[in-house]
Formats: C-alpha cells, structure tokens, sequence
C-alpha cells in the first residue's frame, strides 16, 4: 500500500512574532493576527485540525476537539528567508546568517558580471520589486540593461522587460551571477524577475525563475532520495533546493494552480513525500502589504483543503507549515521573524495531540524521515511517536 506525506508550505504564513523577532527588527509582528483584524478570515477547515489551539494564537470559542495534530514551529536558523526556512524544515538549521547587501553588491563585481552579460547593469539597491520596474523600467527598456536589487534578504534579483531582455537570456545572466555569488557574496538566492506593459503600467509576468545555493549538508530530500520511494517537489521547491534530492518538478503559476495539481498529485499512486510550496501567500500579499488579499488567500486554501483530505489514502498524512512571516499590516514589506504553523492530519494521525512549540522547523524533516523508515534526523528530533496511532 502507498505511504504517502503532502508536506504543504504557506509561504510566510507566520503565527506570532518569535522571542528573537526584536533583534530582526520585527517586535509584534504577527500576519495570522494581521489577516484576523480585517474581518474577512474565515477558516473552518483549518480551525478543526487544530490552528486556533496552538499554544500563542487567540482562540476561537467554542473550541471544539482537534482532528489533527498541532504545534507551533520556532526557527533555529540565523535568517528569516525562504531559503533558510525551506532547508531547516528539511533538516538543515543555518548558524550563519547568509551575506545581505543594503549598500548593494560590489561594482567591481556588477562590472565583471556586466560584461559577461553583455549588458549595463542599473539600480544597484535595495527596493521593492514592483516599485523598482516603476522607477527603472523606461530605462532599462531604453538602454537594454539589467535591473539590480535586493532586499533585507539574502537575494540578487535582476529585472528585465521580456520584449528587451529575452527570458532564456535573463536566466543565463542569472546563472552567470549565481555562479560569481559565492563565498563572501554568496548569497541564499539569485531571481530573475521578468516583468511587461509599458511605461507606467509595468508588471512582473510568472516567469519568475530562482537559483538557489544548494544546502551545505544533506537535507530528507537526500535522505529520501536514497529510499524506493518519490521526491516530488511542486511550485518553487526545485528552485530552493538547487534540484537536490527531488525526483520529480511540477511546476507552478500561483496558489491556485499549486493546489490543482497537489490534487492531481493526490490522485495518483506513489509512494514518498509531495513537498509543496504555495507562494502568494508572500509575493502577492504580505510583501504588498495587503492585508485582505492575504486573508482571501487564506480562505481559498481553507475551501480547497478538504478535496486533498478527501483524496488521502490509510497511509498518507497532510502536514502543513510555514517557511517565515511577513506580516502585512507593518511598515515594513520584507518578512518577518515568527512561529509558524504546523498541522498534521490524516488517518494515522492521532487528533487533538498538541505538540506544543517545536524549537526548531527541522523536527519536521525529522519525523518525514522516520515516517518513511530513514535513519536520517538531521537537526531535528522526530515528532513521529507522539502523534502516530
């Protein structure tokens, strides 16, 4: 019979600011609490595996028994991007914070990089990435260049009009930079960000590719990899971990299109883990600051969740996390330093266990492994025998 884990992220769906949020600038921040406050969350779905009874989250009442697992994920890692976070719910806690550049990258390094391009580079800051296609997309259209910029993140993103900057073109320029970024400048991430339209009306189109450095240490990809069993990743998975340890890439356009095919998935028989990575949830929302938008989301995921518990075989269970916050009610766009989520379910799941908070993202991984009968355990520690019937 299949064993089967659907281990789903929700981009930055953080559930309260962590006891470190201060020293990353992120004191309060709390994006579950953000989408509550505009009276449109409503996640009765969610709410019966157990989320309003995470230790820290506002209770809804009256609460009735959890038919999952809960708990709350707090991270180890030195860092609050999707990288870090992604490879610590795999197993890999990140001690060093990865390079950020809030001056910009070196010219002698853009300079070099340029050429290799053949193209003038522009920008070279930290910015928003819909505002830096405002500000600098007439003139790259114009000159043909490359649009620099990164963020409080650990990312070198390069933005190009597809009419000018063909996107196989801007991958290749990517690659070409991901390849220069290491060691003092190796940054977690390089994105490509094609964006279209005209002067004023710019925006980004779905193209968006990213080239990450691969983990420095095996994660339960690698693990896993070595079992008879499948590594599917579905959405940016791919991308963050470098094709590491995955046997299989669905890509995706967007949440909705990420769970069509986490469906598709569902129905088909295999045996192993579907890591799934849902991204609206940060790049449509918390970094746009839209508060309502993320709630709708929210609720989209709440309305789609019972088709996938509907579709899970005797062995199977749904794991459901979070890679960072990015809470969209402060000032600022970037993420955020909190708990997150987890919510386990499925027939071998022993409901209403409360697994309390975590202290670190890796038990995840941990317990993925001991699921599929790896010795692996990375940085974690298996949850597995707390919640299995």
């Amino acid at each position: 019979m299949n064993k089967r884990i659907f281990l789903i992220v929700l981009d930055s769906f953080g559930i309260g600011q962590a006891p470190d949020a201060a020293h990353f600038g992120d004191e309060g921040s709390n994006t579950l609490a953000a989408c509550r406050a505009t009276g449109r969350l409503h996640l009765p779905n969610l709410q019966k595996l157990g989320l309003f009874q995470i230790d820290g989250v506002a209770p809804l009442a009256p609460a009735a028994a959890a038919q999952g697992a809960f708990g709350r994920m707090r991270e180890a890692s030195r860092g609050k991007d999707t990288t870090v976070g992604h490879w610590e719910i795999a197993g890999v806690v990140s001690e060093q914070a990865m390079p950020t550049f809030p001056h910009g990258f070196p010219t002698d390094m853009l300079d070099r990089w340029s050429a290799a391009c053949g193209r003038p580079w522009l920008c070279n800051r930290p910015y928003s990435g819909t505002d830096v296609i405002r500000d600098y997309g007439e003139e790259q259209m114009r000159r043909g260049g490359l649009i620099v910029y990164t963020s409080a993140d650990s990312v070198f993103q390069v933005a190009a009009h597809e009419s000018v900057v063909p996107v196989e073109e801007l991958y290749d320029c990517c690659q070409k930079a991901r390849n220069m970024l290491t060691g003092e400048l190796g940054v977690g991430r390089v994105i490509a960000r094609p964006f279209e339209g005209e002067p004023g009306h710019f925006t980004r189109t779905v193209r968006r590719h990213d080239f990450s450095l691969p983990a420095p240490r095996d994660t339960v990809l690698d693990a896993l990899s070595a079992l008879p069993v499948e590594t599917v990743g579905v959405g940016k998975i791919f991308d963050i971990f470098a094709g590491r340890g995955i046997s299989r890439s669905v890509k995706t356009q967007g949440n909705d299109d990420g769970m069509d095919k986490t469906l598709a998935l569902a129905g088909e028989s295999f045996t192993g883990l579907c890591f799934v990575n849902l991204v609206d949830f940060d790049m449509l929302y918390g970094h746009r600051n839209d508060a309502a938008g993320y709630a709708e989301a929210l609720n989209r995921f709440d309305r789609w969740l019972p088709e996938l518990l509907s579709r899970l075989g005797r062995q199977d269970m749904v794991m459901i996390t979070a890679d960072h916050g990015c809470d969209p009610s402060t000032a600022s766009t970037d993420h955020s330093r909190e708990y997150t989520p987890l919510l386990v379910a499925g027939a071998p799941v022993r409901p209403g266990v409360n697994l309390g908070t975590r202290p670190t993202f890796a038990d995840i991984g941990a317990t993925v492994a001991d699921y599929f009968g790896s010795a692996y355990r990375g940085d974690g520690r298996s949850f597995l025998e707390n919640i299995i019937i």
